[in-house]
């Protein structure tokens, strides 16, 4: 049986005994080089030292205090080049290795939790709980495992610094089969309710959905929600109902092409976009050369004078692509064929992530299958922004007039936004709810070097028609004299 040191002790011996407790989430250099910057940090505060040593060698089976470091600008902690949560990367190192930075939530008897936004930040592992998702039936998953079956790489959590020597993911970017979901919401040790809508509800209310019942569905797939960043797909996503056999939103006939697909390679459009016939519901977007098939986009055949090496490099990657797959009046859902991980813009994964609308970008890992587009819920987010648009231009022209009404009589405005922000939704806000795009090999967003998509190498942008088309409706079913005093906000 080892000693157990304290606080008085050499650093090394310290470091020493608390490298013999790590759990394999980081290589050995890198724990070294973390812990090693822990204790001389702690040096000063022996009392915290001393908790640390005590959480960690005894597995947190005796009680401990705070062990605290200072904030840093960006609440990041750089080591050894790679910047990540400082309480993350102490709990993978000693609890949990396959651990994503969005699954934790302090105890109660924690003072400095990173949440809580104090100037210092409790790093103690055993002052967090690991949390899954709110609202999702757990039952009949696979327990979790090791890093090694959830398929998680350290760029996962600390971002593109992380990556392989060329840049690009390498393929242990797999999540193997029988992932399990992955979420915040509810301590690991415990299933959610039955009933899942008043943790539904809670999330709706605080995304600015309409509240809504969840869809019911059977899933295995690794989901994980980032306070901010890149939310974590894998496994399949399959709904139990089928959405052929709901009544449709509109007796409209169905657009002649389902969607079109355009191509870019940073910010600017590569070759004609490619139109998908509504007989054709299933179209794979790959990096291969047929010029001539209906229903594949073989980005391969695309050439561009302008390419830069960064394009070339990433469409050499883009192998099989990805399948999209028209169900029902209008769902789509994505199959990732690629043997590298893709990234989406989809309003409808924002949702289920419990994000705000347009906050996320999704990484979606290879072979799996989620549903990205859900026709019904952007439908009701059309109508109810419209009517937001609306209610703000009567507030404003009853401002206009002198007869301001009170907050609590303009009732379609949604809470806790103003009557700048409602009056300003145009045409193009409810348009974006009907697109989705999708970057092939790099991510971007605040986890990567490229703040948006078009800092990628090469993407695409969808469009929807059957949602543009009830867009339209939308739009065309409001009263004319309405409709010509709000031009000024709904053109």
């Amino acid at each position: 049986m080892s000693i157990v040191p304290s606080a008085s002790d050499a650093c090394l011996t310290i470091v020493h005994n608390l490298m013999c407790h790590r759990q394999g989430g980081e290589s050995e250099s890198f724990a070294k080089r973390a812990i090693e910057s822990l204790v001389k940090k702690l040096k000063d505060k022996r009392d915290e030292l001393d908790s640390l040593i005590t959480a960690i060698s005894s597995s947190g089976a005796h009680p401990s205090k705070c062990v605290t470091i200072q904030r840093t600008l960006d609440g990041r902690l750089q080591v050894a080049g790679r910047k990540g949560f400082p309480h993350v990367i102490y709990a993978r190192i000693w609890r949990w290795p396959d651990l994503h930075k969005n699954e934790l939530k302090h105890v109660k008897f924690c003072n400095f939790a990173f949440d809580m936004k104090k100037d210092n930040v409790c790093v103690n592992p055993y002052h967090y709980e690991r949390v899954v998702a709110q609202g999702i039936d757990l039952s009949g998953l696979p327990s979790l495992a090791g890093s090694s079956r959830l398929g998680i790489k350290s760029e996962d959590v600390y971002g593109p610094n992380c990556s392989t020597e060329d840049g690009f993911p390498s393929s242990d970017n797999f999540p193997p089969p029988g992932g399990s979901l992955l979420t915040p919401g509810y301590p690991i040790s415990s299933a959610p309710p039955s009933s899942s809508m008043a943790g539904f509800e809670h999330m709706s209310s605080m995304s600015g959905w309409p509240a809504q019942p969840p869809e019911s569905h059977s899933t295995d797939m690794n989901m994980g929600r980032q306070p901010q960043g890149t939310t974590y797909w894998s496994q399949s996503q399959q709904p139990i109902h089928d959405s052929q056999q709901q009544l449709p939103i509109s007796n409209t006939p169905a657009p002649e092409h389902w969607c079109t697909i355009a191509y870019y390679e940073l910010d600017q459009q590569v070759g004609e976009v490619f139109k998908v016939i509504s007989s054709s519901p299933k179209v794979n977007i790959d990096g291969y050369t047929d010029p001539s098939s209906v229903s594949r986009f073989c980005l391969g055949q695309l050439s561009n004078v302008h390419r830069t090496e960064g394009s070339e490099k990433a469409r050499l990657h883009i192998g099989k692509g990805v399948q999209l797959e028209l169900k029902g009046e209008g769902d789509v859902f994505l199959h990732c064929s690629s043997m590298h991980s893709v990234f989406v813009q989809s309003y409808y994964l924002d949702r289920e992530a419990g994000r705000q609308p347009g906050d996320a970008v999704h990484k979606i890992y290879p072979s799996a299958t989620i549903k990205v587009f859900d026709l019904r819920q952007c439908y009701t987010q059309m109508q109810q922004q419209a009517a937001t648009a609306k209610a703000a231009v009567a507030a404003h022209a009853a401002a206009v007039a002198g007869n301001m009404p009170g907050p609590a009589s303009v009732g379609g405005i949604a809470g806790g936004m103003g009557l700048a922000s409602a009056a300003g939704i145009g045409v193009d806000d409810l348009r974006r709810l009907c697109i989705l795009r999708l970057s092939f090999v790099k991510g971007w967003g605040p986890d990567y070097p490229r703040t948006n998509i078009k800092e990628t190498p090469c993407w695409i942008e969808i469009h929807l028609h059957r949602p543009l088309q009830l867009l339209d409706e939308v739009l065309q079913s409001m009263p004319i004299g309405e409709t010509r005093h709000q031009r000024r906000y709904l053109q």
